[in-house]
């Protein structure tokens, strides 16, 4: 009942005509960043985050997360008319949902996408209503130790859950780790990697680095693959949406599947890209028709949409409640978050309760008006993809560059945004992740604090972090996770040299 009650002073928060203002626009602009194939929602996210600073707290953080949602809810647009998909994790639909607009149920489809995603993402909103305060009131128990060993568990569930190579993913990790130590020293005040630069004195801007390796990256890759737009035209009717409607309960095994796969892909790094093909691939497994799929199926535009939408929904329960973001998108909003001095975890349930709930309380508003958006203006936002991509793409590059500018009033970061490009770039081709670089720059600095106050207070002995049952449990289950490939492997070849002596 107290979380009720505190949702209810949430939207008491929220309902100001400007917050109501701020999450309308956020919505179009995300909608419109999930259809231009090169963006994105992580993308958008960066791009926008600068016009944000001169805003209270609250009033960002609604605006970023509308942009948000409004991007997951445009990439299925793209997917379904074009057979492109607008993020990584829409792949899954286009499988299903551009056979649909081939047979001429383009609107079903996209019906379909946009109805599951709602789906989806307001279960994991209940989830995150219900249990981050929960998780935070926990957290509260822990000391430098115990924040280190999380941040541990999130760093090594990168490397051992992720879909990616390992050696990639610590390749990424390590650089970005790196590149956190460049600056000043918070501890003993000395420069660290500076090389007699004084650009380099205040250390390189997480958000001037992420607008670089998401927006400049996609920019590049997309002149590259000079892609041709050539899609199916589609306009939602009323009767279209209540037909699909109608249909859903006959879905609703598949729907609560893709929910629960989406909500602890989300929480834990697996992400929504694993997601989406997981609720895919068990929708099809279980299924009465599994021939029919992949060949215009709405059960398959269901299953992954609304896995996905749960997963990156619900990876903002670990950045909330303990400040660990377990998603890219989730990443840019922590490193948001520090900007506007505020600290993400158990302190901030305590601390700024009006933040907290309107953000939550903008999460069930912000998806139901975005559903509706959607549903009103596919073919104003399916005709944007006409557009020429040379008349859009300096468009972008401009915006990059005036939001990494504004960050600290320095040319030098405009080359900085530029460089990271290039980085995000040639990583995209090589195939390295940029979540886990993401990641590492927001929480390098703060992993480091912590392990040093906890060698501070143990004495320089690394059983401070097995002291007691909490540390050493999450210590513990982090090194199992950083090695569970090798651990998966030797259970195998035991059960292997264990079957014959059995049989004999």
């Amino acid at each position: 009942m107290e979380a009720f009650s505190l949702l209810l002073h949430g939207f008491s928060v929220l309902l100001t005509w400007k917050i109501l203002g701020l999450m309308f626009v956020g919505l179009i602009l995300g909608v419109f960043v999930g259809v231009l194939p090169g963006l994105g929602g992580p993308n958008g996210v960066a791009i926008l985050l600068p016009i944000t600073f001169s805003m209270d707290p609250t009033s960002a953080i609604v605006m970023l997360s509308c942009i948000y949602w409004g991007a997951l809810f445009g990439g299925a647009i793209t997917s379904i008319l074009f057979n492109i998909p607008g993020e990584a994790w829409s792949v899954a639909t286009t499988f299903d949902g551009y056979p649909m607009a081939q047979q001429g149920k383009a609107a079903e489809a996209l019906t379909a996408a946009f109805t599951s995603s709602f789906i989806g993402s307001f279960v994991a909103v209940l989830l995150i209503t219900f249990v981050a305060p929960g998780i935070a009131s926990f957290a509260l128990r822990f000391g430098p130790a115990e924040f280190f060993s999380v941040y541990l568990l999130t760093f090594c569930s990168f490397v051992g859950l992720g879909r990616e190579d390992k050696h990639k993913t610590i390749i990424s990790m390590a650089l970005g780790l790196l590149l956190t130590g460049i600056g000043m020293d918070t501890v003993s005040g000395t420069l660290r990697m500076t090389f007699g630069s004084t650009d380099l004195l205040r250390g390189v801007n997480f958000l001037v680095a992420v607008i670089g390796l998401f927006g400049i990256s996609e920019i590049l890759l997309t002149m590259e693959e000079q892609l041709a737009l050539k899609g199916h035209a589609a306009a939602i009717s009323p009767r279209t949406v209540l037909k699909v409607w109608k249909e859903m309960p006959r879905y609703w095994v598949t729907l609560v599947r893709s929910s629960a796969i989406g909500c602890w892909l989300g929480i834990t790094p697996g992400g929504a890209i694993a997601a989406s093909f997981m609720g895919y691939n068990l929708a099809k497994r279980f299924s009465k028709d599994p021939d029919g799929f992949g060949k215009g199926k709405i059960e398959g535009v269901f299953a992954p949409e609304t896995a996905a939408h749960a997963s990156g929904t619900s990876a903002l329960l670990p950045m909330l409640a303990l400040g660990i973001p377990g998603s890219g998108t989730a990443a840019i909003l922590l490193g948001g978050l520090m900007v506007w001095g505020l600290n993400p975890g158990p302190l901030l349930f305590v601390e700024h309760k009006d933040f907290v709930w309107g953000l939550i309380a903008s999460m069930y508003l912000g998806n139901v008006v975005g559903l509706i958006i959607v549903l009103a203006t596919v073919p104003l936002f399916a005709s944007v993809l006409r557009v020429p991509f040379a008349a859009i793409a300096p468009m972008i590059v401009v915006s990059c560059a005036i939001g990494a500018f504004a960050i600290q009033n320095a040319m030098f970061d405009i080359w900085l945004m530029l460089l990271f490009g290039v980085i995000g770039y040639v990583f995209k081709k090589i195939g390295i992740p940029l979540a886990p670089l993401t990641l590492a720059l927001v929480l390098g600095s703060r992993a480091e604090d912590a392990f040093r106050l906890s060698m501070i207070s143990g004495s320089g002995s690394f059983g401070i972090f097995w002291s007691n049952w909490l540390v050493g449990s999450i210590t513990t289950l982090s090194f199992i996770l950083l090695f569970l490939t090798q651990i998966e492997k030797g259970i195998s070849w035991i059960g292997r040299v264990l079957r014959p002596a059995a049989r004999a």
